[in-house]
């Protein structure tokens, strides 16, 4: 097998030191491979097993025309490889298991997955960092300083950038989840100026983007709830979620934008969409309408069974949703079914 050549930069950091290069797809998956703590016993194990979920979606996002900017960071353990720092090049023979993988074992995986269904994507360019015979201790340390130091950005932001980002590699559920999200946060709607988009002042009360996209997102989806019941048009999905919640509004007066109203808070409306969900959308297709009048025929909230922020205190998150959903159980008008089925 013949051997390649790179050029490097070399960096140092504290004690450590690795090199800067690029390589092809083809190579990296070639040459790495992801040694797992507690199954494999050799030197430098820290991995995690492999998700295939993710790897699939990686293929996809690759396929689609996403970039990987990130560097893919491997321990080197085979005696294969030459530094030449005089010439800036580094040299190696591409051998199977001839680095582990510190990061991006679900990128080599999902690339890999890219090159088996296009053959000539094997020639993407990809950053690496390499380190040569580290111990399992550094290693560790490395994996921890990326997974848990370099924290990745908040989901409101990655949300909010879904609408000025390429759209083959934006989530489209949750795009269009965003978009909604804008539909409730505009004046005269239900959450007018509280949905709170990244940029904004820090302030008590109103709820995160990334609360409203993570909520609505499985009942746009596709195959996903609304979907399932004919509602597959961006305009229809927002009219039956700002028409649900303007029949809340509308339940709770003057007391919709108090800073207590629980919907004015993350377990409040995760609960509502969750109600919506699985007791509002069944009643409306019964109907065959989700117009916000039909919306308020099946919900009776009385003054003395508004859901306040405080009843929520001490709750965890999941539990103050159930908490949530239940207490709009309680005020849903639904129609009697009969019992007697015919067999």
């Amino acid at each position: 097998m013949a051997a390649t050549a790179h050029p490097f930069i070399k960096i140092k950091q504290r004690e450590q030191i690795f090199y800067l290069t690029n390589l092809p797809a083809s190579i990296v998956v070639s040459v790495s491979y992801a040694s797992v703590r507690g199954r494999d016993q050799e030197k430098g194990a820290v991995q995690r097993v492999l998700n295939t979920r993710r790897i699939s979606n990686i293929k996809d996002f690759a396929l689609n025309g996403g970039d990987f900017p990130n560097s893919i960071v491997m321990n080197w353990v085979k005696n294969n490889i030459k530094i030449d720092e005089e010439k800036g090049i580094i040299t190696f023979i591409p051998e199977e298991n001839s680095a582990q993988l510190i990061d991006g074992q679900h990128r080599v995986a999902g690339l890999k997955e890219a090159i088996a269904e296009q053959p000539e994507f094997g020639d993407y360019e990809l950053p690496v960092a390499i380190y040569i015979g580290l111990s399992t201790k550094a290693c560790a340390d490395i994996f921890l300083a990326i997974n848990t130091e370099q924290k990745p950005v908040h989901r409101s932001l990655v949300f909010d950038l879904y609408e000025i980002a390429d759209e083959q590699i934006v989530d489209q559920a949750a795009a269009r989840a965003r978009d909604i999200a804008v539909e409730l946060n505009e004046a005269g709607a239900p959450f007018y100026a509280m949905i709170k988009f990244p940029g904004e002042p820090p302030r008590k009360g109103g709820v995160a983007l990334s609360t409203v996209v993570t909520a609505i997102k499985p009942l746009i989806e596709p195959n996903g709830i609304f979907d399932q019941v004919g509602l597959s048009t961006f305009e229809n999905q927002s009219k039956a979620i700002v028409n649900f919640f303007s029949a809340m509004k509308l339940a709770y007066g003057d007391f919709w934008f108090d800073r207590q109203n629980a919907f004015m808070y993350a377990a409040g409306f995760s609960g509502a969409i969750d109600f919506l969900g699985k007791r509002i959308v069944p009643y409306c297709v019964k109907k065959k309408s989700f117009s916000d009048k039909t919306i308020r025929g099946a919900i009776d909230i009385p003054d003395s069974a508004l859901i306040f922020q405080k009843e929520l205190s001490g709750k965890g998150g999941t539990e103050a949703q159930r908490f949530v959903f239940n207490r709009l159980e309680e005020s849903f008008v639904s129609e009697e079914v009969a019992d007697d089925y015919e067999f």
